[in-house]
């Protein structure tokens, strides 16, 4: 990933936060020697490898895992992003850029078929997405048996982090007083992405 240094993230704690709140990511391999992409909810085992490993399965019809196995693969993450309009610098030397967060993860997958490792997998899954709910739901509140004849019609796959690489483009390249000028203008908006990039900018001002 092209990253200037002004934009450059590396600190291992944020790159993981970040994972967590925007899991939902883009595992790309080499498949039939193309590029195949697919977009899946992945956990984070912080503490397994020297960057973490990442933890997901996906639909056994799905022809990607068929040669995924042993490859280096791409994982990227998408964090929040927001169009920033040249009309709120106040100058005529301006342009419309955009700002966003990505995370890209490298490493190996690894894949895992057994019953007791998909069974595994599923209940991390569901633990940690249902954590929020004041009544969350429970692999045992299935019918007995369920769940395990469900189990065929996945893959699941472990990727340990070899190299993980943080983008934070949110205009540090310009001047506080330009920066804050941006920072109102996406104020002025009511969508979430846009709200969430405000607060990343102020936190470059600090």
């Amino acid at each position: 990933m092209y990253r200037p240094a002004s934009f450059d993230e590396s600190d291992l704690a944020k790159l993981h936060d970040t994972i967590e709140a925007h899991s939902f990511a883009t595992l790309i391999s080499q498949h039939d020697q193309a590029p195949c992409a697919s977009h899946l909810p992945l956990l984070l085992d912080r503490k397994s490898g020297p960057y973490g490993t990442l933890i997901g399965h996906m639909a056994r019809a799905n022809p990607q895992w068929e040669d995924a196995g042993g490859q280096e693969v791409l994982t990227i993450f998408h964090g929040p992003h927001a169009y920033i309009s040249p009309s709120w610098c106040d100058s005529d030397k301006a342009v419309p850029t955009w700002n966003y967060v990505a995370v890209h993860c490298y490493g190996t997958l690894e894949l895992e078929t057994s019953p007791d490792q998909l069974r595994q997998i599923v209940h991390d899954y569901v633990t940690t997405y249902e954590k929020s709910f004041d009544s969350p739901w429970s692999t045992a509140g299935s019918a007995p048996g369920f769940l395990d004849s469900l189990l065929h019609a996945i893959v699941g796959f472990r990727i340990r982090i070899d190299r993980i690489e943080g983008k934070w483009k949110l205009n540090q390249n310009h001047d506080a007083d330009r920066r804050r000028k941006i920072i109102e203008g996406l104020e002025a908006s009511s969508a979430p992405n846009d709200l969430e990039i405000a607060e990343l900018m102020k936190q470059t001002l600090k």
